[in-house]
């Protein structure tokens, strides 16, 4: 299985969902994308494999909104990820002018905790 994880500004939640994706299945092609450099360096040292498509894309909500992640997101970025045929795990991460109304704020840990119960679901499909 392919699974892609998206992130930007320092990398710091694309770094974790790497880390555990890594740990629970070490035989998943793993991949990441940075918005920038930091994210995408923090990610790869987390243990990435490389950045291209995935099955599974996982990141914060706003890699499907144009100019979020303080205007990382491009709108190419946005579409791309939004019609991309891979399942989408989106991370509600109430930041950047996008809040996500009906969603309890939850800690980063229980967001990628969150993240992983929804991919092992995904994953014995």
């Amino acid at each position: 299985m392919n699974i892609l994880v998206i992130d930007g500004q320092g990398g710091r939640l694309g770094c974790q969902m790497v880390r555990s994706i890594a740990e629970k299945y070490p035989g998943a092609r793993l991949m990441a994308v940075g918005t920038n450099s930091a994210a995408a360096a923090a990610m790869a040292k987390a243990g990435a494999h490389q950045a291209a498509a995935g099955d599974i894309i996982i990141g914060p909500i706003g890699i499907v909104i144009a100019d979020s992640l303080f205007g990382e997101i491009t709108p190419a970025m946005a579409v791309a990820v939004a019609q991309s045929d891979a399942v989408r795990i989106l991370l509600p991460v109430n930041r950047c002018g996008n809040i996500v109304a009906g969603v309890q704020e939850l800690s980063l840990t229980a967001l990628i905790s969150d993240a992983m119960a929804k991919l092992e679901g995904v994953m014995q499909e």
